[in-house]
């Protein structure tokens, strides 16, 4: 068993916990809160470099991750390696996610919203969905995956699931006194965000989380859809 945690934030692709809850994690992080994450993806395919290796880019790509989660606080950042722009609905992955609840045993599990309406990267929305069914019912009951039980894996009730990207916003986040930070973590993901200018990058996050902050009596948020489970 491992040390509890507060909160386990699973993301389909390295850097996309940074665009979609970076600065709540630093905030949480700064509480003393210990946040675990789990990369589903290898990231291997996002590239427009058309001289890059797969194999390289993946390599690159977990250490930009590695970087970015020790500039939020993050406590331990588990990689599953699926391959990019291949994640399927399966009782494997679904598995996965269940063993890392019960391991973890957090009080809000963090996602990508798998909901969104038209165009999403399909990695988000098998993501969001399988993360949601690992949460309800299967890491609650002890029937589901009765071999992690032999392994002392315990069922566990999350309180809590958030989901970034939400459009069904109900829930917002204070990152005043951590953008900066949310900005350094980007940074660190050099073959996403590299060729944007400095300015571009962190007067548009200033912007948008401005924006998210309307009508609270903090001046920056980050937004997701709230959900809390009940007993």
């Amino acid at each position: 068993m491992s040390k509890p945690a507060y909160a386990l934030v699973v993301t389909p692709h390295p850097d996309d916990a940074e665009f979609g809850i970076a600065g709540t994690v630093a905030r949480w992080a700064k509480e003393g809160k210990d946040v675990i994450y789990a990369v589903c993806t290898n990231g291997d395919k996002g590239t427009s470099d058309v001289s890059m290796k797969p194999e390289i880019l993946a390599k690159i790509r977990e250490k930009e991750q590695l970087d970015a989660a020790k500039v939020l606080g993050v406590r331990e950042v588990i990689f599953l390696r699926h391959p990019d722009q291949g994640l399927e609905d399966t009782y494997e992955f679904r598995k996965q996610i269940v063993r890392l609840i019960r391991m973890y045993r957090p009080d809000i599990v963090a996602t990508t919203d798998p909901y969104i309406r038209y165009i999403w990267h399909r990695d988000h929305r098998i993501t969001g969905q399988v993360v949601l069914d690992a949460v309800f019912p299967y890491a609650r009951d002890f029937l589901s995956y009765p071999d992690l039980m032999l392994d002392g894996l315990q069922p566990h009730k999350v309180k809590e699931i958030w989901f970034w990207g939400a459009e069904d916003i109900n829930h917002r986040s204070d990152i005043s006194q951590t953008l900066e930070l949310k900005i350094a973590a980007l940074r660190c993901h050099k073959s996403q965000v590299g060729h944007l200018p400095s300015p571009d990058l962190e007067d548009g996050l200033r912007q948008h989380h401005e924006t998210m902050a309307q009508g609270e009596n903090f001046k920056l948020a980050e937004a997701f859809h709230r959900v809390e489970l009940l007993g």
